[in-house]
């Protein structure tokens, strides 16, 4: 598989010592747009150094592309802000090498947020080949041998959609996280 053109990952290159290149550089507008005047005020050195020398332009197409490809993966795409809410990259987190992730989830230190959705299994359409169980990353599906169907545990679900991504029968879908009342309250 070609190397997406995103930018060195530093969890990644932490934690397997390699640079992978699962995460991207997010402008907020043309030519900079909002970015520009967020650091204007640090120093405009910034914007013209070293650090923006040899950055790939992906469109659109290019850019749904190397996500679905994450997803296929079994990553989660996450949002990071400089001063919410400018975006200042996307970044594609798995527990296993994602630092932020393995602290959240593994040490319960919240350093990600849970989505504005939650994700739900129609058992109608559930084969239970448990792919999404395989790929979920915290953990929130499910599986019953007794109706061999899987669900999910909302109290652990993120929202992240890796489990939609991956059902081969349309069965999972993301509900909004207010409209359930079992994760209205979890952030």
């Amino acid at each position: 598989m070609e190397v997406p053109p995103g930018i060195a990952c530093v969890c990644r290159k932490a934690t397997l010592g390699q640079e992978k290149r699962y995460c991207y550089g997010v402008s907020l507008g043309p030519d900079g747009g909002e970015l520009g005047r967020i650091f204007a005020g640090i120093d405009n050195s910034f914007l013209k150094g070293v650090a923006g020398a040899g950055l790939e332009r992906l469109d659109r197409l290019e850019a749904v592309t190397a996500f679905r490809a994450h997803e296929k993966e079994g990553m989660c795409h996450t949002v990071w802000t400089f001063g919410t809410p400018f975006i200042g990259g996307i970044c594609n987190c798995d527990r296993s090498d994602c630092l932020a992730m393995r602290a959240t989830v593994t040490h319960s230190t919240p350093v990600m947020f849970r989505a504005e959705w939650v994700a739900r299994v129609d058992p109608a359409l559930c084969t239970g080949c448990r792919e999404c169980m395989r790929l979920c990353p915290f953990g929130a599906i499910i599986y019953s041998p007794s109706v061999r169907k899987t669900a999910v545990d909302l109290a652990r679900c993120y929202g992240c959609g890796i489990c939609r991504a991956a059902c081969k029968r349309d069965a999972i879908h993301l509900d909004d996280r207010n409209a359930v009342p079992a994760a209205a309250g979890l952030w």
